[in-house]
């Protein structure tokens, strides 16, 4: 069980080196020197096989034998002036300290003297170079870039058209309060028809000035009616 274990925490640990070293090796073409070849996302040191000189990139130094021994200079000495690094042939050994060794790469190197089929990276059309400042492209990229953190950070805030939830200034289709007739219920001024007291001649119980038909009835006849006495 412990075994695994360790094997468990090797193959872990191997990963997180892997994917530092992968981390790494794209991290340095802002560094590298717009003399330098094409193709190359990390370079540790250029060999210049024409002079027998080491240039390291992430220190910008150069390398070369004097006095008996190896020193360093941020600029090359004048006995070199003539040399033209654009056309000049470079060799990528991404190792510590290689000028230590060098009698070892100048022997293995030496066929590349005078070659001029290199590509540098100041001709380079590839954007990935224009990260470098040293770059022909490099201004104009800095602005592309700035436009598109812009856009972005737009897109973050949310000052964009809102495609969902949005307030529309549409008629109500239910529950709308409409001024429309009543159908139902309506009170109207119609004339009634039952249960209505009208101004009409009355037909029964009627009082009436008629004259009285039996007895009782003074006549202006001859004698005098009813129970008269006659001449």
């Amino acid at each position: 069980m412990r075994y695994l274990f360790v094997i468990i925490v090797a193959l872990f640990l191997s990963s997180a080196i892997n994917e530092q070293i992968s981390v790494n090796l794209n991290l340095n073409l802002d560094s590298q020197p717009v003399w330098g070849p094409t193709g190359y996302d990390y370079v540790e040191n250029y060999y210049l096989p024409d002079i027998d000189v080491w240039y390291n990139v992430p220190l910008h130094r150069y390398y070369y034998y004097e006095g008996g021994r190896w020193i360093y200079r941020l600029s090359l000495p004048s006995r070199f002036s003539n040399y033209d690094f654009y056309n000049s042939y470079k060799v990528v050994v991404n190792e510590r300290q290689p000028w230590t060794h060098n009698d070892t790469y100048r022997q293995k190197y030496s066929s590349f003297k005078g070659r001029h089929d290199q590509q540098p990276i100041r001709d380079s059309k590839d954007s990935k170079y224009f990260v470098n400042k040293n770059h022909p492209q490099h201004n104009t990229w800095v602005q592309q870039q700035k436009n598109v953190r812009g856009n972005q950070n737009n897109l973050n805030k949310g000052n964009v058209p809102r495609q969902n939830n949005v307030r529309q200034n549409v008629p109500r289709q239910n529950n709308v309060k409409q001024n429309v007739p009543r159908q139902n219920n309506v009170k109207q001024n119609v004339p009634r028809q039952n249960n209505v007291k009208q101004n009409a001649p009355r037909q029964n119980n009627v009082k009436q000035n008629n004259a009285k038909g039996n007895g009782n009835t003074k006549g202006n006849s001859n004698g005098k009616g009813g129970n008269g006495k006659g001449k």
